[in-house]
């Protein structure tokens, strides 16, 4: 039995796409009704779930699991991590700052984790 954590509690909301929004990637709130790429110790709003075809808009996942990569030296664990943006549309686990995500699911081959947003 194969397990996924693909789509659980997703819900997503449409931003326009700003500085460096990419599929797959963190982002932050750049101002009204927009999203942009992170910058390294950033607090994330989501992940852009999709891009719209011209690039100017993007649906970004609020809430539920989502797979994230990370970076740093420390890899989250299973459970309860403290977590900012990496720079580089990931995630890093951070001392100060950043928020609390649990992390349901953590691959260190593939440097991926699965946060509840």
């Amino acid at each position: 039995m194969s397990i996924s954590y693909e789509g659980i509690g997703a819900w997503c909301a449409t931003f326009a796409a700003d500085a460096g929004a990419e599929e797959g990637k963190v982002v932050k709130l750049a101002a009204d009704g927009s999203v942009s790429k992170c910058s390294a110790n950033d607090l994330i709003c989501g992940v852009v779930a999709a891009m719209g075809r011209d690039g100017k808009a993007c649906s970004v996942q609020l809430g539920g699991l989502a797979r994230v990569s990370y970076s740093g030296e420390n890899a989250p664990t299973v459970g309860w991590n403290t977590l900012a943006a990496d720079g580089n549309g990931g995630v890093c686990v951070v001392t100060s700052g950043g928020r609390s995500y649990l992390a349901v699911e953590v691959d260190t081959a593939a440097k991926t984790a699965t946060i509840m947003l």
